[in-house]
């Protein structure tokens, strides 16, 4: 079952270059930065009420991010529900007949689980289901 919107992830080239932004032009407090080497990114996380946006850079022009960006440009790469369990939530989308970048949850941010849908089967958003994880991060 989804919660609510856990993040908005927004894909940039330069996190150095993109934070102040954020934090000092919008005024969102910046939680952290954290990267998650099997993705191949860092992420900046900012608050915004019960959700964050998580500024990402690719730590390799091979990565999911790096070719995004490369691809797309910066700018809104995936957007992200929180569920109890993502695990469920990715069999339940598969079983509806959403495509799967994950057949079983991964490690994310803040010690999430994660999973992703892909993009193809859901009108062009690549949506991210995150179970929170030990550290208590929502």
């Amino acid at each position: 079952m989804i919660n609510r919107i856990q993040h908005i992830g927004v894909a940039v080239r330069s996190l150095e270059a993109a934070i102040p932004y954020y934090r000092d032009v919008l005024g969102l407090p910046l939680l952290g930065i954290e990267e998650v080497a099997e993705q191949k990114i860092r992420a900046a996380v900012f608050r915004v009420g019960e959700s964050t946006i998580e500024v990402i850079e690719s730590t390799s022009p091979d990565g999911p991010v790096g070719k995004f960006v490369e691809r797309n440009g910066e700018g809104i790469h995936h957007l992200c529900f929180q569920v109890d369990d993502a695990a469920s939530a990715l069999a339940a989308a598969k079983a509806k007949g959403a495509r799967l970048i994950d057949e079983t949850p991964r490690l994310g941010v803040h010690g999430m689980k994660i999973g992703f849908l892909h993009p193809k089967s859901t009108f062009g958003v690549l949506t991210e289901f995150a179970q929170p994880g030990e550290e208590g991060h929502e």
